[in-house]
C-alpha cells in the first residue's frame, strides 16, 4: 500500500502545475492533501479527472481559500470524521480521519505559528488537543499521521537551523516540544526511523530561490504508531516533483 501526502499551496493552483500527470506517476492508493485553499465544490471541480479512480473526501475552513484539507482513497474507509470534535480547533478544515480494517489515517494541516509568532500560544493548544486525540484512536488501533505539521523536529531537519531557532515559525521550542510529545505517545517519524542521518526537505519557501538553492525544510511528515513499525518498507519524498513550495512525501506498507 502506498499512503501519500502533500501539501498542495491552493488546489485550483496546482492543477494547473501537471498535478495530474503527478500523481499518476506516484500513483497512491490514498493521497492525502493539505492548504487546498477552497471550498467543496471547488475542489471537485479541480479533482474531477480523479473521481473515476477515487473516493474523494473534503474538510474545508470556513474562511474562503484558507486552510483546508482532502483525501482521495482507492480504498473504501470504515467510517470519516472531519476536524478533532472540539469547535475552537474545527473551523479551519485541518483534519480528515479516516478508520480502514486494520488502521485510522489522520490527514492533518497543523496551524502555523504565524508571522511574528503571533498563533505559538494558540498552536500549543492545538498540539496537546492533538495528542489527547491520536492517544484515544491509537487504544483502539494502530494509527498513521500523514501531513504537514509545520515542525522541523531537528537541526538536520532545516537548512539554517542556528538563525532560526526560536524565531521563526515551525523551529521554536514550544513546537519542537509538541512534536517530540508526539513521539513520547508512542508515534515514530517513518523517515528519520529509516533514514537517522539523511539530510532532506519538504518545503521551500517561494523567495529567496530557496528550492534551487535546496535551502529548505522538512516539516511533512508520516507519524506512525510503534506496532505498525515492521509493515514500514520505505518512506520517499519527492523532490522531483514541482507546483506547490512542499513536495509530495510517500509512505510503502508492506
Amino acid at each position: 500500500m502506498k499512503i501519500t501526502t502533500w501539501n498542495v499551496n491552493g488546489i485550483r493552483a496546482v492543477i494547473k502545475k501537471d498535478f495530474t500527470k503527478n500523481i499518476a506517476s506516484i500513483d497512491p492508493d490514498i493521497l492525502c492533501l493539505q492548504e487546498t485553499k477552497a471550498q467543496p465544490k471547488e475542489v471537485l471541480t479541480a479533482l474531477k479527472d480523479f473521481e473515476k479512480k477515487y473516493m474523494l473526501y473534503i474538510n474545508s475552513a470556513k474562511r474562503k481559500g484558507y486552510s483546508g484539507t482532502a483525501v482521495l482513497t482507492k480504498i473504501s474507509p470504515l467510517n470519516i470524521k472531519y476536524g478533532m470534535g472540539l469547535p475552537e480547533h474545527d473551523q479551519e478544515g485541518r483534519m480528515i480521519t479516516l478508520e480502514y480494517s486494520d488502521f485510522y489515517l489522520i490527514n492533518v494541516y497543523t496551524p502555523n505559528a504565524g508571522q511574528g509568532l503571533k498563533r505559538l500560544d494558540y498552536k500549543a493548544q492545538w498540539n496537546q488537543d492533538f495528542i489527547a486525540y491520536v492517544i484515544q484512536l491509537d487504544k483502539q488501533k494502530p494509527v498513521i499521521i500523514a501531513g504537514d505539521l509545520n515542525v522541523a523536529h531537528q537541526p538536520i531537519d532545516l537548512k539554517n537551523p542556528k538563525s532560526n531557532y526560536n524565531k521563526t515559525a515551525g523551529y521554536t521550542e514550544i513546537e519542537i516540544k509538541g512534536f517530540e510529545d508526539l513521539l513520547k505517545a508512542g508515534f515514530i517519524d517513518a523517515f528519520r526511523y529509516l533514514y537517522p542521518e539523511r539530510v532532506a526537505y519538504t518545503y521551500w519557501n517561494y523567495r529567496f530561490n530557496a528550492r534551487v538553492r535546496n535551502a529548505g525544510w522538512r516539516i511533512d511528515y508520516f507519524l506512525v504508531s510503534k506496532s505498525l513499525l515492521n509493515k514500514i518498507e520505505d518512506v520517499i519524498i519527492h523532490t522531483d516533483v514541482m507546483g506547490s513550495d512542499h513536495c509530495p512525501v510517500s509512505l510503502i506498507l508492506k
